[in-house]
């Protein structure tokens, strides 16, 4: 987050030199239509379900057999439900639905539950940067077909972290301590890291993947040479299918280039499904018991699944903004920029304009407020585990549309990239790294300002 305000006095007479202004100032959004034409009215559950509001009629059969693929409940192979079955045997979950509920966003599992909404990726240290690891690859599997053990039992515990606020304000944030109770494949050596995932909110994606790469890279500042405080910077990724080396956009670490990776990656790590993309299962050489389970065939989702699963995904709406005009709302967006907050969350960007973009998506100017970039984000986020060129400390900037109905669709309100933060004033407390200086100054208003700024972002 940069800052606009020239100085800011802390309540223990404490001075803060704010960063420089933002490079390009833009004007604040103060509509309801977060994806431009394309931005939905729901405000129920089903607020993030809902089809690109200017979905055409000749794009809506495939949205609809999308919707369809992304609720099935995948079953083990052989069985009479054709082309539903190919389930595991290693697996996350049993649909797409299950990670995403009503396309939404993810939990910590509670106690005594096996994680579903949250996934915990692994990996093992290499010269070359961080590979899968040779037993247990590059997702650990809480479940598996009968007579096959889970890769591993996972307990969660909660540390506290006291804060205290300038004006003598006292909160307690709560940190994940992730312990491994067996593993059943075997003992996976001391270099294993790990890193935990909910599962993101996917309403609105095909509007960032039209994103034009150079607008990406245009926002990226990796050396700080404006002195800002701010070096965002893209994580380029190989696409698997073309072989190029293309901009991450997707995934808390930016890991994904395109929604069609994304998706077959998901089907592959979360449910042991196969694809065009990645034909080969998700269990590795070293699990031979897992090997004899029957497949589906190779690969088990056919062309025609993974592109009508990946047009669903592209093709749900961002919600619309609610109560823009409410006092509250405009101050605490007033401050969102002054403070700055919209240096890494980017109030708006545009739609590309190719042959290959949906015409409902091109062009379009919407209001996701992310850069797509990699920040980073101070020690008390590190995670332990590298992803393509993505540290330990960096991660994407969320966007933040649709924060405001999570409770609403979802139930909860766990933020971040592990589910750590109860609320949004706890997600602004755990940022660090670039972004401290703009906590610190949300930290020293006066609790009315504070609370002003996240009935704001409630009404994205």
């Amino acid at each position: 987050m940069k800052g606009l305000l020239a100085i800011l006095v802390l309540a223990a007479g404490e001075t803060v030199t704010a960063a420089p202004p933002a490079r390009r100032p833009e004007a604040i959004f103060t509509g309801a239509e977060s994806g431009g034409q394309t931005t939905s009215a729901g405000r129920g559950r089903r607020a993030y379900a809902m089809p690109l509001a200017n979905l055409r009629d000749e794009h809506r059969p495939a949205f609809t057999v999308g919707n369809s693929l992304f609720n099935e409940n995948w079953v083990a192979a052989p069985a009479s439900a054709e082309g539903r079955d190919g389930l595991g045997p290693l697996f996350h979950a049993r649909s797409c639905s299950a990670c995403h509920e009503l396309d939404g966003r993810g939990r910590p599992p509670g106690p005594g539950e096996t994680m579903t909404s949250l996934l915990l990726r692994i990996s093992v240290p290499s010269e070359g940067g961080p590979q899968p690891h040779p037993v247990y690859g590059s997702q650990l599997a809480p479940r598996a077909l009968p007579g096959l053990p889970p890769e591993a039992s996972v307990d969660l515990a909660w540390e506290d972290v006291p804060i205290s606020f300038p004006d003598g304000t006292q909160t307690t944030l709560r940190k994940p301590r992730w312990q491994v109770k067996a593993w059943h494949y075997g003992d996976p050596g001391p270099d294993l890291q790990i890193g935990a995932r909910v599962a993101p909110p996917v309403f609105g994606l095909g509007l960032l993947e039209a994103v034009p790469a150079e607008s990406i890279a245009a926002m990226a500042d990796p050396d700080d040479r404006d002195g800002d405080g701010i070096s965002g910077r893209p994580n380029y990724l190989r696409d698997p299918e073309s072989g190029q080396r293309l901009i991450g956009r997707f995934g808390w670490k930016a890991n994904a280039p395109t929604l069609r990776s994304q998706t077959a990656d998901a089907l592959l790590n979360d449910m042991g499904l196969t694809s065009p993309v990645v034909p080969e299962e998700n269990h590795t050489t070293m699990q031979q018991s897992v090997a004899r389970f029957p497949s589906d065939g190779r690969p088990e989702l056919s062309e025609s699944m993974l592109s009508q699963l990946t047009h669903y995904v592209r093709t749900l709406a961002p919600p619309a903004r609610r109560n823009s005009y409410d006092h509250d709302v405009r101050e605490g967006q007033k401050l969102f920029h002054s403070i700055g907050c919209a240096a890494c969350h980017r109030q708006t960007l545009t739609a590309g304009i190719r042959p290959d973009t949906l015409p409902e998506i091109a062009g379009q100017r919407f209001h996701p407020y992310t850069d797509l970039l990699l920040h980073d984000m101070g020690e008390g986020l590190a995670d332990g585990r590298p992803d393509g060129e993505a540290l330990e400390r960096e991660w994407r900037t969320a966007p933040l549309w649709g924060l405001g109905l999570l409770r609403t669709v979802n139930g909860h309100d766990f933020l971040l990239h592990d589910g750590r933060a109860r609320g949004i004033g706890e997600a602004i407390l755990w940022h660090g790294g670039e972004s401290q200086p703009s906590r610190d100054r949300w930290m020293a208003l006066p609790a009315t300002s504070r609370n002003q700024l996240v009935v704001f972002l409630g009404s994205l």
